[in-house]
């Protein structure tokens, strides 16, 4: 199912997408970590071990692409990994405004760039990174399944692929607890903070119709990745995916 960030039908979904990014973009930070209670900052860690872990980072030239970048903290994360050259493309200007003040501040332009790209026409050459990632990210692309071949091109053989995003919890009472927040008070504080009627309510809505686990699994399958798996984050809130390009 295609949902929406807003009513505003006439507008595509990735342009819904990035007019609401662009609105939220200064408070999205605080929100981020306050909505989660700083646990999306303990899921950004597991993916740069993730990487580190799983792919040679010593190789000369490793390149990594973070798609849906944001406000840059994943590439920042990352980039605690030495030797990694990184780029991050994301739809909304004004959050990469907001990246780029992170890595000025944080002396990192030399190792991060980021610019205006979309997922679904990624603006790389085949067979260019070594790694890609996205955190909640894939749920918001207008055609999943385009953006996963877009991925899968302009990965390098054995190139890793890891994606970090919302799942519905599965067990009781937690699965009740988890939606009775993400439906109720996360909107209202979202909007409250943000301003912003559509963005905090969107998310759970996104998450409710978004093709996670076993269905994301297949869609990894049908786009070329092979060795894939994944697991459960913090009781179900959230899934990590690891995929490879072989050939």
């Amino acid at each position: 199912m295609n949902v929406k960030p807003d009513i505003q039908s006439i507008k595509s979904k990735k342009d819904q997408v990035e007019q609401m990014f662009n609105n939220i973009a200064d408070k999205y930070d605080f929100l981020n970590h306050l909505l989660s209670f700083g646990i999306d900052k303990l899921w950004r860690k597991k993916v740069r071990k993730a990487i580190f872990n799983n792919t040679d980072t010593t190789l000369s030239n490793f390149k990594l692409l973070d798609i849906a970048t944001g406000t840059g903290d994943l590439a920042i994360e990352i980039s605690k990994i030495p030797n990694i050259q990184i780029e991050g493309i994301d739809i909304s200007n004004d959050m990469l405004m907001q990246a780029k003040k992170k890595i000025c501040k944080k002396n990192l332009s030399k190792r991060i760039n980021f610019k205006h790209g979309d997922a679904e026409k990624i603006p790389f050459n085949d067979n260019e990174f070594n790694a890609v990632t996205v955190a909640f990210g894939v749920r918001n692309f207008d055609d999943l399944n385009k953006g996963l071949k877009e991925i899968y091109r302009i990965l390098k053989k054995n190139g890793l692929f890891i994606v970090l995003e919302f799942s519905k919890p599965k067990r009781f009472p937690f699965k009740q607890i988890f939606w009775i927040y993400f439906n109720s008070f996360l909107p209202i504080i979202g909007k409250l903070v943000s301003k912003n009627k559509y963005a905090y309510s969107y998310l759970p809505n996104s998450v409710k119709h978004f093709a996670e686990r076993h269905d994301l699994v297949e869609k990894l399958k049908n786009a070329g990745f092979s060795d894939i798996k994944f697991s459960s984050l913090t009781f179900g809130v959230a899934s990590i995916y690891f995929s490879y390009k072989m050939i």
